[in-house]
């Protein structure tokens, strides 16, 4: 059997700024001097006259990314999502979010994952924070594929987009002829009767290989790609709660607010179902490897495995 590629979205990312920069004469770039790691530093390279480093002053980036876009251009504004979401916080609400312009923010370094940089650094609250901004789009991607897709949607969507990239390299489990990405849609990547799990980012494959483990237990979990986190697919929310009875989300995120808040918000109203959460449970991270770290807040697919298994049963 061949090797698993992996591949990092913030790579992903990087690289698909630069064909997107090709395509696209009016797609500018900002950064915040960590173009090296966000991988901004790629389309530099290819348009060193279409990136703009503002230094260490995300508000400011922020800023200056919403004038951009009021003059015709489409700016992407990169740092880790500590910075894009929590720092500048205040500027993207009212300064794109508010008059709604056409700003999209490149996210890197989210969550858990982050792994040795630590508690300060690993921000698994941004998704929560972007989704309480009316009229902004969260996309988190799975894998390298859904990444560069996801780059070229929010490119071409009218409207602030906020874009959730990780730094730790994750298998590519999109590479099919058939794979397709659209804004606000769901996508079905294992069929099941017993149980629905809902995952999203990094943790699509981690879900995926618990999948298989709980098979081999007999219990058949349905696995739905939940790429977009808003706008939510609630019509395949409810119908898959529907279906199985049972429905489990998992995130490298809080618990509170993210892919589980939304499908616990959406599912009370909508078509109420028993329900787990998998995240990170309203706690702070630690410095560490990554790997290790997914371990350890049980959103590998180990972790996922007991956690469904103990709930469905």
């Amino acid at each position: 059997m061949s090797e698993v590629k992996k591949i990092a979205t913030r790579e992903s990312y990087g690289n698909a700024l630069v064909e997107l920069g090709k395509k696209y004469e009016n797609l500018v770039v900002l950064d915040a001097d960590l173009a090296g790691a966000t991988k901004t530093g790629i389309f530099k390279k290819a348009f060193p006259e279409r990136h703009i480093d503002c230094g260490i002053a995300e508000a400011n980036m922020t800023g200056i990314a919403a004038g951009l876009s009021t003059c015709g251009k489409v700016p992407f504004v990169s740092t880790f999502a500590m910075f894009a979401a929590g720092r500048a916080y205040e500027q993207v609400r009212n300064s794109i979010g508010y008059p709604h312009l056409n700003v999209k923010i490149g996210a890197t370094h989210a969550g858990i994952s982050v792994g040795e940089d630590g508690a300060t650094h690993q921000c698994n609250e941004d998704m929560a924070l972007m989704r309480t901004i009316p009229g902004m789009v969260i996309l988190n991607p799975s894998d390298d594929v859904e990444a560069k897709a996801a780059v070229e949607a929010a490119y071409l969507h009218e409207g602030p987009v906020y874009l959730r990239f990780g730094r730790l390299a994750v298998p590519v489990i999109n590479d099919r002829p058939d794979y397709k990405f659209e804004i606000g849609k769901g996508i079905v990547l294992r069929e099941g009767k017993d149980v629905t799990i809902f995952a999203t980012g990094l943790c699509v494959s981690e879900t995926l290989a618990a999948a298989e483990k709980l098979a081999e237990d007999g219990i058949d979990a349905k696995v739905i790609n939940i790429h977009t986190i808003k706008p939510l697919d609630e019509e395949l929310v409810v119908k898959a709660a529907k279906e199985t009875g049972k429905v489990v989300t998992v995130e490298e995120h809080s618990v509170i607010g993210g892919l589980g808040g939304a499908v616990a918000e959406c599912l009370c109203e909508k078509a109420p179902t028993q329900m787990l959460r998998i995240g990170i449970n309203d706690v702070f991270g630690e410095s560490g490897p990554a790997v290790k770290l997914l371990e350890k807040y049980g959103i590998d697919a180990a972790g996922i495995y007991n956690k469904v298994k103990a709930f469905v049963k």
